[in-house]
């Protein structure tokens, strides 16, 4: 009876240690909130790591406005009065350019951003 109290009692101990291990617990992916308005991106430099998913969370202030980072494959339209995800997880190195890509106005060419992808 005494080994099977300790067995029970080691099994109980091992789920312990799994079940409140950080290592084993899957982490909330990274959200970044992204503005859209009126010929600009807030804020319009992003720095993520490789092979690190992320959630964008693109909203519009003013009018349609698209989003697009064509080297990561990203690309959605972001409607005014609602939030639009879009998941990223980048597969290199370097420096990455997104655009609006729904024609906006005079300025439109200019609403632009950067992400940096780190190791």
């Amino acid at each position: 009876m005494r080994g099977t109290a300790t067995i029970a009692l080691l099994a109980a101990f091992g789920f312990l240690v799994v079940a409140f291990n950080p290592g084993n617990a899957s982490e909330p992916e990274q959200v970044i909130k992204i503005s859209a308005k009126k010929f600009e991106f807030m804020p319009n430099q992003i720095t993520l790591k490789k092979g690190v998913p992320v959630v964008l969370e693109l909203t519009s202030e003013d009018r349609v406005h698209g989003f697009n980072a064509p080297d990561l494959r990203a690309r959605t339209a972001i409607l005014p009065g609602k939030t639009t995800t879009l998941r990223v997880v980048p597969e290199k190195v370097g420096s990455f350019d997104f655009f609006c890509d729904i024609f906006c106005g005079s300025g439109h060419e200019g609403m632009n951003g950067k992400i940096n992808v780190t190791e």
